[in-house]
């Protein structure tokens, strides 16, 4: 086991994964908004109805994030992705303080350089600002409140999965329907970001940083009451999440996702 609290080259390592699997996220599923949404994209004329696109933009967003879990990125780092994915782990002690930092640094830098890989589809980006999440007409309050509500369903429903055994090799698999639903739903009055990388990335790129605190604020509130939540109902139903990676369980040669007392045998991925 790597010794708590230093920077070792593993660390940097599962930080680099993190950056990497960031960036793909924002630079694959943000391409998915740009060909939805885009003015002049052949999508807009061949799905005229914009909620229907939100659910295939969702549904391909989440789809890309379920990929990343499932590569040797999501092997080596667990494939957070998301910085308030990283804050409910380390709400349920199932990594150190000084990692989740790393992953958050780590998490933000990929955002950046994913967003900045955009550029490439031109005028289409620019026409969406490059895929920036903005607060709807309901304003700031609203958006926040919505990321809120969002991001609770993220967690609730991330750690429900890698709770329960017989599930959980099927975390990846949650992403495409939960992102079609709820970007399909709530995108109207934030965008459905749930991440706060995710709209630091665009923001930074289009220079459109309105409400931009909502998309930080929101979601960290929504991780930490759904990870209230979830303290006290799963272990009423004796679920529990025992290591801080979305799938490839087995998966930590350097000892530091914390796996609970609980007898790894039950784990369902190798």
């Amino acid at each position: 086991m790597e010794k708590k609290g230093t920077l070792t080259k593993p660390w940097f390592n599962l930080a680099l994964s993190e950056f990497i699997g960031t960036a793909l996220l924002i630079a694959v599923g943000c391409s998915f908004v740009v060909l939805d949404f885009a003015s002049g994209s052949p999508m807009v004329h061949a799905v005229p109805n914009a909620g229907l696109r939100r659910a295939i933009t969702g549904f391909l967003f989440g789809s890309a994030g379920g990929l990343i879990a499932l590569s040797k990125v999501g092997k080596a780092s667990g494939a957070h992705i998301n910085p308030v994915v990283t804050l409910a782990f380390w709400l349920q002690h199932k990594m150190s303080g000084k990692l989740a930092m790393l992953y958050v640094l780590a998490q933000c830098a990929g955002a950046i350089t994913g967003a900045y890989a955009l550029t490439m589809w031109g005028a289409w980006a620019a026409s969406t600002h490059y895929a920036a999440t903005i607060p709807g007409p309901t304003g700031n309050i609203i958006a926040t409140g919505g990321e809120a509500a969002a991001t609770f369903c993220l967690i609730v429903g991330l750690f429900l999965f890698l709770g329960h055994h017989r599930i959980r090799r099927f975390t990846p698999a949650l992403f495409a329907p939960l992102y079609a639903v709820m970007v399909y739903l709530e995108a109207p009055l934030s965008g459905t970001s749930t991440n706060p990388a995710r709209s630091l990335g665009p923001a930074l790129v289009s220079h459109v940083w309105t409400g931009w605190w909502a998309y930080w604020i929101g979601p960290t509130f929504g991780s930490v009451l759904a990870v209230a939540f979830l303290s006290a109902v799963m272990p009423l139903i004796n679920w529990e999440v025992e290591v801080a990676k979305l799938y490839y369980f087995h998966h930590d040669p350097h000892g530091v996702f914390h796996r609970s007392s609980r007898s790894t045998s039950s784990m369902g991925v190798g």
